[in-house]
């Protein structure tokens, strides 16, 4: 069985990939090292995006432990268009998984993605690996396990939010142990 947390980022000041933490979320990110070390955490992969890295950089710091970045845990781009009914379109993307705007990613393209990530880690010699994301691509993880997670949950997600997640042949689970 293979073991994750999986981390949406802290509070952050922005969407685009070089929004960096609000000084809350500087906080947060100290206060998610803390609660991490109840956890014996072997690997840590982050989202290129800023936000994501500066989330687990305490940690990671104070534990002499890589930070690896995959392209495969960056956020979604719903569109590369401003769309004022971006909130109704995203939405619409949660039934219509294969739904596809204007310069961005299907639902199911972006499940595709961390996926491939999940499969390739399950035969990783580590036995807990943080992976530190966004909420839209942790929401389609997490609906990969249980389809009943959809767009209500992916509203109730904070920033951070924590998850851990286990995998094995026959399936998965997570639950959410820190908000």
């Amino acid at each position: 069985m293979t073991k994750f947390i999986l981390i949406r980022h802290c509070a952050a000041q922005g969407q685009a990939p070089e929004a960096t933490l609000t000084e809350a979320g500087f906080e947060q990110a100290q206060q998610l090292a803390n609660f991490l070390e109840n956890y014996s955490l072997d690997r840590i992969i982050s989202s290129p995006f800023t936000r994501a890295i500066q989330t687990i950089t305490p940690y990671a710091l104070r534990h002499n432990i890589e930070i690896e970045i995959d392209e495969r845990l960056q956020e979604r781009v719903l569109s590369s268009e401003n769309m004022p009914d971006w909130f109704e379109k995203l939405q619409q993307s949660f039934t219509d998984k294969t739904i596809k705007y204007t310069g961005g990613e299907s639902s199911n393209e972006a499940t595709v993605r961390i996926l491939s990530l999940i499969e390739e880690l399950k035969t990783n010699d580590s036995e807990t690996i943080v992976l530190v994301s966004h909420g839209y691509l942790s929401t389609m993880l997490l609906h990969s396990i249980s389809p009943d997670f959809g767009f209500d949950e992916w509203q109730q997600l904070t920033n951070p939010d924590v998850y851990v997640v286990e995998i094995d042949s026959s399936g998965g689970h997570f639950q959410r142990i820190w908000r």
